[in-house]
């Protein structure tokens, strides 16, 4: 959790983050999302119950001190969808965002009644969640991913083609892959990956991934010998992938680096960020290499089927030759 944001969070609040991250084993990114989630309801709760001035900035408003138990059983069903109609109306929030308030919604009162049951009635029980827009993933074909690749050159060439090597062969995501360690890298060739709520798996790497790997730990040993600081904490040290201070690379460098080379092979500002490249993955080994969905699943940590079958779409290829294969088509 992150401590600067959680100065202002009412004890009850604070209570059901702490059980989320121990008890429920949520990442801290995910604890954070929540606890925002609820500040901004009880931003809008406050407003409405008039216990803030009017003229009050909205993102001024401060929780802490208004909000209780007492306040938490005066919500009514009513309130949660004039909430969602707020943020949909006056804060443009999308429907997939809408939802992920809805689930941080239902598990703040979930907890409440169920949980410590200092609720009698739960209002988030009945609460409906917005559809979201069904949409086929957006990926690179075979082609723009090779070429993707080759567009890599540069000072840290061996690092950036290992990091975008994994995403596209092991379908990685962004906070997993960063999270890596050397440690993490077993002598059989396979990668232990950190995935959400701290669950486990291991990934077995394949040729390309080994030799990018290899290559890349290789010119990593000795940047570390000859850096000019020999002040490297241990903590950094046991980091896979680092940056050029020899630190854990963040999150946002390897967005970068992966926005960067698209736009050497023209696709920015087309959609496609680093998590697409978890869905190339995905698109061409379920495509090309006809690996079994619940194998699928398994290699990209979903925890039920239903999300990895969103990679059973059909390609524009396929889709032609089926209608192709008609047999009213030569009639």
């Amino acid at each position: 959790m992150d401590d600067k944001i959680f100065k202002e969070a009412p004890a009850i609040i604070l209570e059901y983050l702490g059980y989320l991250q121990t008890i429920r084993g949520k990442s801290p990114k995910t604890v954070d999302e929540y606890y925002l989630d609820l500040r901004t309801f009880f931003r809008y709760i406050l407003r409405q119950r008039n216990l803030v001035p009017k003229d009050l900035d909205f993102e001024e408003i401060e929780i802490k001190e208004h909000v209780n138990i007492d306040l938490i059983k005066t919500v009514s069903l009513a309130d949660l969808y004039g909430y969602l109609n707020f943020v949909s109306e006056k804060r443009l929030n999308s429907a997939t965002t809408r939802a992920r308030k809805v689930a941080s919604l239902k598990s703040f009162f979930h907890y409440l009644e169920r949980k410590v049951r200092v609720l009698r009635d739960n209002p988030a029980i009945d609460l409906d969640t917005p559809k979201k827009k069904s949409a086929l993933p957006k990926f690179l074909t075979l082609e723009q991913s090779i070429d993707l690749l080759k567009s890599i050159k540069g000072t840290f060439k061996e690092r950036d083609f290992c990091i975008i090597t994994f995403f596209l062969n092991c379908g990685m995501r962004l906070s997993e892959l960063v999270n890596i360690d050397i440690s993490d890298i077993r002598e059989n060739n396979s990668v232990k990956i950190t995935g959400k709520g701290n669950k486990e798996r291991i990934v077995y790497l394949n040729n390309a991934c080994i030799l990018a790997l290899n290559k890349y730990l290789r010119i990593r040993e000795e940047k570390l010998r000859n850096f000019k600081s020999k002040k490297i904490k241990s903590v950094e040290k046991k980091a896979l992938f680092l940056s050029k201070r020899m630190k854990r690379i963040s999150p946002k460098t390897v967005q970068y680096i992966v926005y960067k080379y698209l736009s050497c092979i023209h696709l920015n500002g087309q959609g496609y960020s680093v998590h697409k490249l978890r869905h190339t993955a995905a698109t061409l080994m379920y495509q090309h290499g006809n690996v079994d969905i619940r194998i699928l699943k398994d290699i990209l940590g979903h925890n039920n089927l239903g999300t990895t079958e969103i990679y059973t779409h059909l390609s524009n290829k396929q889709v032609k030759e089926a209608i192709a294969a008609n047999p009213l088509a030569k009639v």
